[in-house]
This record gives C-alpha cells, sequence and structure tokens, in this order.
C-alpha cells in the first residue's frame, strides 16, 4: 500500500492528501495541548471520541443546511473532507463568561452573558493567537466584508443548533470556536464551515452539577479527561450504554484533588 502523502500536522489532527482531487483525509490524534501548546499530553482514545462527535455534528448541520467540508467518516480516526482554503481567524462563540474572557473583563466565571458575544482570533500560534475586530480583518484582507457577514450569520446559527443538541441532552454549551474555509468554483469564493466540532474546541458543562466535560479537565488538571470526553459521546448516543468506561464518574477525581 502506497505511504500517503502529509499535508499539513497540527496539535490535535494530521491532514493527508486524499483519493480524489480537492478531498483530504482528517486524522484525529490522542495529543492533547493547552495554552498554545506550552503543556502538552495524550488523552488516550481522544481521537477516536472526536472524530464521532465531529461527525455527528457535521453531519446534523448539514441536515439543516449549514455547508461543511465534511464528506464522510472513513474508519475510527479518520474523516474524508473537502479541501478548503482556510481562513486565517479563529471565531469563538460565548454563551457563559469563562476562559480569557472572564480574565479579561473580570467577570464570575459561570455568568450568563445578556446577548451571545462572538470575538475574532488571528490564526498564528508563533504570536499565541491574538485577538482582533473587524477592521483588522478588513485592514490586512483576511476576509471581504461579505465573506464575514456570511461567518457570523453562520456561526449564530450553528450556536442556536448546538446549544439546543446540547441542552437536550443536559449540556450547558458555554463557548466554543469555529473555523471557516473557503472553496473555489471558478472565481467565485464560497465559505463553508471546516475543521471539527468536539470537546477540544468546545466549553461543555453538565447543567446539574456544572462539571467541566471539555478540554479544560486537562488545562486545569482536573483529571477525568477520557471519561468526560467519553460521557459527552454517551449522551449523544454515540457509545452503547454499559460499554466500559462510558459513564463519567468524577467524584473520584474531586476526592484525589481534596474537593
Amino acid at each position: 500500500m502506497a505511504r500517503r502523502r502529509q499535508i499539513y500536522e497540527g496539535k490535535a489532527k494530521i491532514l493527508y492528501e486524499g483519493p480524489e482531487p480537492g478531498t483530504l483525509i482528517q486524522y484525529f490524534k490522542d495529543d492533547a495541548t493547552a495554552f498554545n501548546a506550552q503543556k502538552k499530553g495524550t488523552i488516550n482514545g481522544k481521537g477516536v471520541l472526536n472524530n464521532r462527535i465531529s461527525e455527528h455534528v457535521f453531519t446534523l448541520l448539514d441536515h439543516i443546511g449549514v455547508p461543511t467540508h465534511f464528506i464522510r467518516r472513513l474508519n475510527m480516526r479518520e474523516q474524508l473532507i473537502r479541501q478548503v482554503e482556510i481562513v486565517p481567524i479563529e471565531v469563538v462563540i460565548r454563551n457563559v463568561a469563562a476562559g480569557s474572557l472572564s480574565k479579561r473583563l473580570g467577570i464570575e466565571e459561570g455568568t450568563k452573558l445578556p446577548r451571545t458575544i462572538i470575538e475574532y482570533y488571528y490564526k498564528d500560534d508563533a504570536l499565541g493567537d491574538p485577538m482582533i475586530t473587524d477592521e483588522h480583518i478588513a485592514a490586512f484582507g483576511w476576509a471581504s466584508q461579505e465573506e464575514m457577514h456570511d461567518i457570523a450569520d453562520l456561526a449564530i446559527r450553528v450556536n442556536d443548533f448546538l446549544c439546543g443538541l446540547f441542552a437536550g441532552v443536559g449540556i450547558r454549551l458555554v463557548d466554543f470556536k469555529l473555523e471557516f474555509g473557503r472553496i473555489w468554483d471558478n472565481d467565485y469564493g464560497r465559505i463553508i464551515l471546516a475543521d471539527e466540532i468536539s470537546p477540544d474546541g468546545c466549553r461543555l458543562w453538565d447543567m446539574e452539577t456544572n462539571d467541566k466535560m471539555d478540554k479544560d479537565r486537562f488545562r486545569q488538571d482536573l483529571g477525568g479527561e477520557a471519561e468526560a470526553y467519553q460521557e459527552v459521546a454517551r449522551r449523544l448516543g454515540l457509545l452503547p450504554e454499559g460499554e466500559d468506561g462510558a459513564v463519567l464518574d468524577l467524584d473520584s477525581h474531586r476526592k484525589r484533588r481534596g474537593k
């Protein structure tokens, strides 16, 4: 079997040349990073779970007419996706104060925001992904005004859908990040959703206990990362009931930390 050509390797995924022109294979790793890769580790099985969760979410988004790069899942860790020209902007959608927003503005974590907030960050690891405004985006030509309108509209649509999806299984969508790309038809570029949607890029809290069910467990050394990812997948119906390790039990991790 011929060795596949690697196109790109990021912190959580590897992209390989796809079987057909205009396609790529997206491979999900177990690697975990935080604080702009200053903290590194591994969450066993994370890649498998993120692949399933992202496939599930992107398939549902396709059903409501949100255009995405997802074509189909190939196996436990790989997806076939459309090749896109990535817009170098991370879009963060916030429903509840947490993370950097709480630190920047002194708002207590867990405070429900009066309205959904969309923030933009320039995708550059060397610079620490700095926060930017529409003015920066327009001045440096990272995206046109029309494209930014499409990105904002899609972001709100995705947020509305995901809030309902997760609330239906007892999970609060605190905030999450999205990435977008362009696909070209001759000289016409169209914006579509790219990357992934998984506990790696979402803050997900249990609605009853406020237990964190996402990568913050790794960032904050809470333990139970794999169990939390498994519980998200289980609640979404992606893991069989009673499967070993599929039940979230964070009490033991609290006891270890003396909490």
